[in-house]
Parts: structure tokens; C-alpha cells; sequence
């Protein structure tokens, strides 16, 4: 008589900070066959009231050691704002819980270092938030490179709306935006080291800085180009735009992943899906989903951390953009 597999148990994850894309996490962990929502903290009962109303039953704290007790999760996604990011990561860590820790890993790089001694080799026990690695359209381009050839130039082009400049002021392109796209091209290239680093800013009459445009080149291999700013305006997408071009010796490609080719029309042009995720009860699907899904076979030791998302690879992006910024700062 064959015996029947019995399924793994779903991984039981929790969730540190409510907002958008913390929210998004939670929702999808609800969602998985892989992956049980253990519960959610946040600063604020406001924040735990408006999730309990979305997903009923799920436990909230606003005390992280008293979630990490009580909650039975043996996975946590940290989603909160990046200044406790390295905190909250510590303490998870400390308590021998396995992380998945939204990017950056902090605002400065000194912080970020310091978790090192926490970091299991191979990064076993972090994985670093990079939604861009699961999207379908960069996953072909990664094998497009990988089947044609070396790389000669990389144009990378992530602009936001103007708005975000009042909305959150003195926040820097360069480390918002851009950051998605250095991960991507630190993947392409395989993690290789460049040897040049250039910024130029653009700035809004009050000074602030709404464009940030950058150049890193390799010692006898590609250059790469990056565009990331707060310019576009309202009638545009809801997340403005991205596109990512990839040259190479008698090859180009060229990959548009927000929006989603899927429009609406009403009192005006609506683009719904802006990005690769589809999240809540039923079946998620999209980037997102198959972020978490990989997280749980890291949890369950099924697969390691992947190129991009060790706590390594976080480290050697975080300066890239120091020396980025330095730059920038040289150029004023």
C-alpha cells in the first residue's frame, strides 16, 4: 500500500509593524497554505483594531517581547520603520527566531554592521525583504542573462510622485527608490564589486531633493545607469513607474514591471495592480507571495537564502549607497 506524503506543517510567522507593506505581509501570510499568521505588533491598538477588523481572530500586541512569548511564531517578518528595523531585528534574533527584515536593513550602515554577530553563516537565519527578485518579468530577465551573455550597460529607471516630496519631506530618492534597483543589478552581476561610484541630485526650489541620478561601472565589465525620483505627476499610475533595460553583445531587454499592463478607465485613466501583488484571503499570488513561500522553505531548512537576500548582500548594497551619497554630496 503506497503511503500518503503528509503536507509540512505551515511555518507560524508573525508580523512587526502595520503599515502598508507590514499590512500586505499579514494579509498574505493569511492567505498561504505554506504559512500560518501567528499575529501581528504594531505601535498603536489603532493600527491592531484596523487588522482585526480585516482579519478576525489574528492576536495583536503592542509589546514585542510579550508577542515573541505568546504568539508561538517561530518566524517573524519585520515590516516596522526602518529606524527600529535593527532593534526589533535584534531582539528576534536573540531569541532564536528566524527573520525576514523589509530593505534597507537600517538608515545608516554602522547599525546595520552591528547584527553581524547575530547572522547564522549563509545567512540562515535572515532574509532580507526583496520583493523585485520574485516579480516574473525580472526572474526571465535573470535567465536571459544568464543564457546570452555577458553584460555591457544596465539602465535602470524608478520615478515616484511628486507629491511624496511633501508627504515625506527630506526623504532621499537615492535611498527609497533606487535602493529596489541596486539590489537587482547587484543580482544580474552576482554580487561582483564595482570599482566607480557617481551621484548627481536635482532639487526643488525649497531645497529638497526630488531626483537622484547615479552611475556605478566595474573594472573592465558594464556600467549601470539609475534614475529614481519623486516627479511624477498625478494623472500617472498611483506608483509611478519602473523600467529596467539590459544590454549585452548582439542582445537587449527590456522589462516594465510598474504598473501592470491592466487599465481601467472611469473618470480617468486607473492602473489597480501597480505592482506584482495580489494579497488576503483565498489564493495571493504575485511577488510578494512568492517571497513569503520562499521564506517558509528557508524557516524549514528546504532551501538556502537566495543571491540578493543574504544579510551579506544587504550590507554590500547599503554601501553601494554610501558611497553613492558621498558622491552626491561631493557634486553639490
Amino acid at each position: 500500500m503506497l503511503k500518503t506524503l503528509r503536507p509540512p506543517d505551515p511555518v507560524r510567522i508573525g508580523v512587526v509593524g502595520l503599515g502598508r507593506f507590514g499590512r500586505l505581509h499579514a494579509l498574505t501570510l493569511a492567505g498561504l497554505a505554506e504559512s500560518a499568521l501567528a499575529g501581528v505588533v504594531a505601535r498603536r491598538q489603532d493600527s491592531l483594531n484596523a487588522m482585526a477588523a480585516e482579519l478576525p481572530g489574528i492576536r495583536g500586541w503592542t509589546n514585542l517581547e510579550q508577542a515573541i512569548e505568546e504568539s508561538g511564531a517561530e518566524a517573524w517578518v519585520v515590516a516596522c520603520s526602518t529606524t527600529s528595523h535593527v532593534s526589533v531585528t535584534r531582539t528576534l534574533l536573540s531569541a532564536g527566531k528566524k527573520v525576514l527584515l523589509e530593505k534597507p536593513v537600517s538608515d545608516n550602515l554602522a547599525d546595520a554592521v552591528s547584527l553581524a554577530p547575530l547572522i547564522q553563516p549563509d545567512s540562515a537565519n535572515l532574509m532580507v525583504g526583496h520583493i523585485v527578485l520574485f516579480n516574473s518579468e525580472f526572474q526571465q530577465l535573470r535567465e536571459e542573462v544568464q543564457n546570452r551573455g555577458p553584460i555591457a550597460f544596465i539602465d535602470c529607471v524608478r520615478h515616484r510622485p511628486a507629491s511624496i516630496v511633501k508627504q515625506f519631506a527630506g526623504e532621499n530618492p537615492l535611498h527609497a527608490v533606487m535602493i529596489h534597483d541596486l539590489y537587482s543589478v547587484q543580482c544580474l552581476l552576482q554580487r561582483a564589486e564595482p570599482e566607480g561610484f557617481s551621484t548627481v541630485y536635482h532639487r526643488t526650489k525649497s531645497g529638497e531633493i526630488d531626483l537622484a541620478l547615479s552611475r556605478i561601472s566595474w573594472q573592465n565589465g558594464p556600467v549601470a545607469a539609475f534614475a529614481a525620483s519623486y516627479l511624477t505627476p498625478t494623472g500617472m499610475a498611483a506608483r509611478g513607474f519602473d523600467r529596467m533595460e539590459v544590454f549585452g553583445d548582439g542582445w537587449a531587454a527590456r522589462a516594465d514591471t510598474n504598473p501592470r499592463p491592466f487599465e481601467v478607465w472611469d473618470t480617468q485613466a486607473r492602473w489597480p495592480l501597480t505592482l506584482e501583488i495580489r494579497a488576503g484571503a483565498g489564493a495571493p499570488s504575485g511577488m510578494l507571495a512568492e517571497e513569503l513561500r520562499c521564506f517558509c522553505r528557508v524557516v524549514r531548512g528546504q532551501q538556502k537564502v537566495p543571491v540578493g537576500a543574504t544579510y551579506e548582500d544587504a550590507i554590500q548594497v547599503q554601501r553601494w549607497m554610501d558611497r553613492l551619497e558621498a558622491s552626491g554630496a561631493t557634486n553639490l
